[in-house]
């Protein structure tokens, strides 16, 4: 086996791990596998031979591409943070793609990558690659340019935001499922006070729609408000086709067949805490949602 098989068969070996560790920085499987074949890239055009530990070098390449492509997005972006939901994972509601499995280790579900998307890029790296993947503060350091102090306070200052929110769900499956059967029943039947049940007092929606029309993305906040949204669309509900989202339960809406918005819930304490409606008709595009058909 030469060089360049080697390099070639260690990279697919860390494959799935470095895309584990691009979903999460950058909340898009896409941009992930535009990451990862960005790190295999720089691979085959380095010399490797002095390199003693190959996969955490993996690693720290792909963090790099990651934050370079995180930095190039806050500086075009236009949209405002708090309607952008990530692009989320969807498998049948029997059970996670084997594929999608490492993805969703730690559990990364949508309301964890909406708290990720509101730090800044330096945080969000020493983060995932620190509590996530165990990376020490000394290697994580020359990524970013700061100090392994420096970038402990990072983490530290990104784990109180991620901390003072509600992103980790209720672990039963089945009992998520029927708090969510039961909120899109209540919007089926136009019953404003069983959904009051099911929400949490703070419940947020958070609605990504795009940038067209201008002004549909938006958060709505507080049970009684998101009661009130959850009637006007009650007709959607009818077309609601169970799916895990992230793991958890979830629906696509797919009216006459064709996939509208995909739908993300994080239940706690029995209670829906924050819904994630992902209905961007670019991004949509790019799910891969034939599992669901299979």
């Amino acid at each position: 086996m030469n060089e360049g098989d080697w390099l070639a068969r260690r990279f697919e070996a860390n494959r799935t791990h470095l895309r584990a560790v691009a979903y999460r920085m950058l909340g898009s499987l896409s941009e992930a596998d535009d990451a990862v074949q960005e790190s295999w890239l720089h691979l085959s055009r380095s010399d490797t031979s002095g390199v003693k530990n190959l996969d955490g070098w993996l690693t720290t390449v792909v963090a790099r591409v990651c934050l370079d492509m995180l930095r190039s997005r806050t500086s075009r972006r236009e949209q405002p943070l708090d309607a952008h939901v990530p692009e989320p994972i969807v498998s049948r509601e029997d059970g996670v793609d084997p594929e999608h499995q490492a993805l969703l280790s730690d559990s990364v579900g949508l309301a964890l990558l909406v708290v990720l998307e509101t730090l800044t890029p330096a945080e969000r790296l020493t983060f995932v690659l620190h509590d996530m993947f165990s990376v020490p503060f000394d290697e994580i350091a020359p990524i970013i340019g700061r100090s392994p102090t420096a970038a402990r306070q990072l983490a530290s200052r990104a784990r109180r935001r991620v901390k003072g929110a509600a992103t980790v769900p209720d672990a039963d499956l089945a009992r998520q499922r029927r708090v969510v059967d039961a909120f899109l029943a209540a919007a089926r039947d136009g019953d404003f006070d069983a959904l009051l049940v099911v929400l949490d007092p703070d419940v947020a929606v958070r609605a990504d729609y795009g940038a067209v029309p201008a002004g549909a993305s938006r958060v709505v906040r507080g049970a009684q408000a998101v009661a009130k949204q959850a009637l006007t669309f009650s007709r959607l509900a009818e077309f609601a086709q169970p799916a895990l989202v992230n793991g958890a339960p979830g629906i696509v809406a797919a009216p006459g067949g064709q996939p509208f918005a995909v739908i993300g819930f994080t239940v706690r304490r029995g209670k829906i805490v924050e819904i994630d409606i992902f209905a961007d008709p670019a991004r949509l595009r790019r799910l891969d949602l034939a599992v669901l058909n299979d």
